[in-house]
């Protein structure tokens, strides 16, 4: 009788779902649309329960539906979704305010700066394998300490959103190592535990949620989740993970010298490696199996972006054509669009530069540009920030061994083929590209003992290889691109004040 497993994933504008079979084919899937709430400049928020859970409920509601299987014939459950997070709950388990989101908002860069100065940048890289940035979750818990004592008096556990999603399956508060070290620094890297070592003033360690590896299960679906989702009770749940997790394991990033290129809401990039490497620009992880590693890097404004410039420059197109026109105008633009160098830092930036006051700037503008010549020097901005970043993993002693692209974003031919001819990297596109949902029903799968690593080559093969092209005018674009931040950087700064 075939069985199945069942995926989900919440990104940060659309959640999905899968229900895949033993061999890894999709029976069915399902999206939800949900929008990022940015309450004030620099902040970045989510509703738990309508945009995380309640996306969860609908969605596999519609799998079930869509499917007519059995719920019983679900094996596993897995669910993934945007991180880090900082989610405070009461001892009920309901949220005490939205949640706040990862790099993208940099409401805690005093926090961050306080922490810096108090405990030194050095010490908290050597304790907690990474630096202090807008990824971590340890100043953002700080910031709410300070800012809602009332709330903070409430607060029971602090979750991210997998962590969440798990608790309303199974009532069981856990989280991931992978995930655990944005908490930063309240993980102790080289011990792979939570510590107080340098935390004692953030919050108790009791208030973290129990520390599990991604493919272990966590618990199983409760009779009232069974009610809400229409999964069968007792249905097992893995712990989950942080959505590029499983959008990397999707795609076969599980092997030492792989590098997964998501092309998302942001540019997301995790490399596995034989060892941990140490460097303040990137960040760092065990990966989702003992005793193995990863290196990571994000953008923090790519496929936003791109939304970004269709809802108020391209009014006049149809918004299901947009896209696709939009691309169509940037073909018409050379490389180098003319002349033009955008940084894409309209939220900051994250990796390598970790900057929350960067800004984003079209330079070298005049009249003989056009709308096209815009939208492909916005492009290419993203793909020279993405060089930026696989530059700064060669420095680190890190070169991929091959550079696997998943996401919405691999629909773009004029992104993926930019994003290789200025990193001067082959890019293998598998058969399946939904992504993190996938991903998920494989981990669940590897939760079973029914699947392992070397599965997901026939699972999802390879269908293209995007091949890379030296253009030397990229080398001009890139060497002004990185002098553009370097000179500007301080007018950035002053703007970043003065709008606070």
């Amino acid at each position: 009788m075939t069985n199945y497993t069942l995926g989900v994933d919440i990104g940060t504008f659309e959640s999905k779902g899968v229900l895949v079979d033993e061999t890894g084919g999709i029976i069915a899937q399902a999206a939800r649309p949900h929008r990022m709430i940015v309450p004030r400049p620099g902040w970045a928020e989510h509703r738990p329960d309508e945009d995380w859970w309640g996306d969860f409920v609908d969605i596999t509601r519609t799998l079930l539906a869509d499917s007519k299987i059995d719920p019983s014939a679900i094996k596993a459950v897995a669910a993934s979704a945007i991180g880090p997070c900082m989610l405070p709950v009461n001892e009920e388990g309901a949220p005490l305010m939205n949640g706040v989101l990862y790099g993208v908002d940099t409401r805690a860069t005093k926090e961050i700066d306080d922490l810096n100065a108090t405990l030194g940048e050095d010490n908290i890289l050597a304790h907690s394998g990474n630096a202090l940035t807008a990824q971590a979750v340890g100043p953002k818990i700080l910031w709410f300490r300070r800012n809602h004592p009332d709330l903070w008096a409430r607060t029971h556990k602090i979750l991210t959103a997998s962590s969440y999603l798990t608790f309303k399956l199974t009532g069981r508060y856990v989280i991931d190592h992978y995930t655990a070290p944005n908490s930063a620094p309240l993980y102790d890297i080289a011990a792979q535990t939570w510590s107080d070592a340098l935390g004692s003033d953030i919050c108790p360690l009791t208030m973290m949620p129990e520390l599990l590896w991604s493919t272990e299960i966590a618990g199983t679906v409760t009779r009232k989740a069974a009610e809400q989702t229409g999964l069968a009770a007792g249905t097992p749940v893995t712990c989950g993970t942080i959505d590029a997790a499983a959008e990397a394991v999707s795609v076969g990033t599980l092997d030492a010298g792989d590098m997964m290129m998501m092309y998302g809401s942001t540019v997301f990039i995790i490399t596995v490696t034989e060892r941990r490497l140490s460097d303040p620009r990137l960040w760092h992880a065990p990966w989702l199996f003992e005793g193995e590693h990863a290196a990571m890097a994000g953008l923090a404004t790519s496929g936003t972006l791109t939304h970004w410039f269709r809802e108020h420059f391209a009014r006049d197109l149809s918004k299901d054509a947009a896209f696709s026109m939009l691309a169509a105008e940037a073909e018409a633009s050379p490389p180098g669009a003319k002349g033009l160098v955008c940084l894409p830092y309209f939220s900051g930036e994250r990796t390598p530069i970790h900057d929350p006051y960067a800004k984003g700037t079209f330079f070298g503008l005049d009249l003989t540009h056009t709308r096209g010549d815009l939208y492909r020097a916005m492009i290419e901005g993203i793909a020279m920030g993405t060089r930026h970043v696989t530059e700064t993993y060669a420095e680190a002693g890190q070169v991929p061994r091959r550079l696997l692209a998943v996401g919405g974003g691999t629909r773009n031919a004029l992104w993926l083929q930019a994003t290789s001819d200025l990193t001067g990297l082959d890019q293998t596109v598998r058969a399946i590209t939904v992504g993190a949902s996938y991903g998920n029903a494989f981990l669940a799968r590897m939760a079973l003992g029914e699947a392992a690593k070397a599965d997901l080559g026939s699972w999802n093969p390879v269908e293209r290889t995007i091949t890379a092209h030296n253009d030397p005018v990229y080398e001009r674009q890139f060497r002004l691109f990185r002098a553009l931040y370097e000179k500007t950087g301080d007018i950035a700064h002053d703007l970043g004040g003065a709008s606070a």
